[in-house]
């Protein structure tokens, strides 16, 4: 995923689909200019990691 749509669906009010590592994420915050996404398991929001908004994957 590009750092730009990572933002869109980030800032999107509607629930999308996105995985990472096959496991459902929600992104919380993106940083577009070093291209990494703050996401936690949907079932898990306490379990925050940063990633590559490259190994993010929408469904």
């Amino acid at each position: 995923m590009d750092p730009r749509r990572a933002q869109e669906i980030a800032n999107d009010q509607t629930m999308k689909n996105v995985t990472y590592n096959g496991e459902m994420v929600y992104i919380e915050h993106v940083d577009q200019e070093r291209g990494v996404a703050t996401i936690h398991p949907l079932n898990e929001p306490n379990v925050k990691q940063t990633v590559s908004v490259q190994e993010l994957t929408e469904e």
